[in-house]
């Protein structure tokens, strides 16, 4: 796809320009809704937001996880705490239907990589990662 005025070969101005990929990167968004990646990862977090054990276990983790954090921050976390905190995220990550979500979720990133790596290699900016300030190492 590229940038082409509807007048010829006249080069398309500033808001034409924007325009044009305001409508690709809506066709874009619809298109990847399309990708069995994407319908995979979609079926999965229905099926994680559906299931009351897993929405439990998370709950407990986001608990667990919290504690921690504030235990870290007022310098009381332990190791055993870090464990406990782990174990937790594995039991979480054990059930079959959270492995599955975790899974689509890998699949679909990696695809977003590689779609955001076409996206970004004409640019001087990786729009992938944060664009902000003026000298990023």
């Amino acid at each position: 796809m590229s940038i082409e005025s509807t007048e010829g070969d006249a080069e398309p101005t500033g808001a034409e320009a924007a325009a044009r990929v305001t409508e690709l990167a809506s066709e874009l968004g619809d298109a990847i809704t399309q990708l069995d990646s994407y319908r995979a990862f979609a079926d999965a977090k229905a099926a994680v937001e559906s299931d009351a054990e897993t929405q439990e276990r998370i709950r407990e983790f986001e608990q667990l996880r919290e504690e921690f954090m504030m235990a870290r921050q007022t310098g009381d976390a332990s190791k055993e705490d870090l464990r406990e905190l782990q174990q937790a995220q594995e039991r979480l990550h054990d059930i079959p239907v959270m492995a599955d979500y975790l899974e689509a979720q890998e699949q679909l990133e990696r695809e977003l990589q590689d779609l955001n790596e076409m996206i970004s290699a004409p640019l001087a900016v990786d729009f992938g990662e944060k664009a902000g300030g003026c000298c990023q190492d």
